[in-house]
Parts: C-alpha cells; sequence; structure tokens
C-alpha cells in the first residue's frame, strides 16, 4: 500500500508539474501580446507625431519662401526710392545754384 501511495504523489506532482508550465507559458503569451499592444500604441503615436512635425516643416517653409519673395520686392522699392531721391537731390543742388 505504501508503494500505492509513492505512485499516487509522483502522478500528483507530474500533474501539477505539467499545469504550472501551461499556466506559466499562457501567461507569457499574454504578457507577450500586451507587450505588441503596447508597440503598435506607441508607433502609431510617434507615427502622428512625426507626420505632424513633417506638416509643420512644410508650412515653414512656404513661409519661408513668401518672407524671401516680399523681402526681394523691398529691395526693388528701396532701389527705387534711392534713385529718386538721387534724382531729387540733383534737382535740389541745381535750385540752389541758381538762386
Amino acid at each position: 500500500m505504501s508503494i500505492e501511495i509513492g505512485v499516487l504523489i509522483s502522478l500528483a506532482s507530474i500533474i501539477i508539474g505539467i499545469m504550472g508550465y501551461q499556466l506559466n507559458k499562457q501567461k507569457q503569451q499574454n504578457e507577450q501580446q500586451k507587450n505588441v499592444k503596447n508597440d503598435a500604441t506607441r508607433e502609431a503615436v510617434i507615427e502622428t507625431k512625426l507626420d505632424n512635425i513633417s506638416n509643420g516643416v512644410d508650412s515653414i517653409r512656404i513661409d519661408l519662401r513668401a518672407n524671401e519673395r516680399q523681402i526681394g520686392a523691398l529691395g526693388e522699392r528701396v532701389t527705387r526710392v534711392e534713385e529718386s531721391s538721387k534724382q531729387a537731390h540733383k534737382r535740389i543742388d541745381n535750385m540752389e545754384g541758381g538762386v
């Protein structure tokens, strides 16, 4: 009878070991799925932020080009004003010389 109790205890130990292995395996699979979901979420957030940054950079480039055009137009206007003021100074000098 003592042999039967020893065999039963051995079988119970094997069954408990197999069940513990299966539970641990399921736990690891669940954790891995959670990690995959978290990684996917993080990647989606990062991609969204990168898209927003890209759009911001594009709008800055557009604004920069518009500012360059405005500066070019102002440069032309300043040149015209300088030419006009030179001519006005010449006329004033001629008027002073004649008076």
